[in-house]
């Protein structure tokens, strides 16, 4: 099933787990099996982050599409940028800070154990 861009959904959260600005999620599929829990694309502006969460019974994949940040990679901060990837696996967790001068952009995707 084919989804066009003018079709996603796009929501706005504050302070996004406990984290800093606004984060700009848009839904990319309006059906996603039940197995997945999220495949959005997220939005970062300069100064915005996720906060620190630890994900259960669920891994979260990332693919960074642009810009660069910081993550905290289950208690490692560890600088990324377009092309990078990351899994937190189910116990682990994670945060993401835009914290460079050009909006961090990433795929995410939860697909639960």
């Amino acid at each position: 099933m084919l989804f066009h861009q003018d079709t996603h959904i796009t929501e706005y959260r504050e302070h996004m787990r406990g984290g800093s600005g606004t984060a700009e999620l848009t839904a990319l599929a309006r059906e996603i099996p039940k197995n997945l829990r999220l495949f959005t694309m997220i939005r970062l502006a300069p100064g915005a982050s996720i906060g620190y969460h630890v994900h259960e019974n669920e891994t979260e994949l990332f693919y960074f599409l642009s810009g660069a940040g910081t993550v905290n990679d289950n208690g490692e901060r560890v600088k990324v940028s377009a092309g990078d990837t990351m899994s937190t696996p189910s116990g682990f967790g994670h945060a993401v800070e835009n914290d460079g001068d050009e909006d961090l952009t990433l795929l995410a995707v939860i697909v639960r154990d």
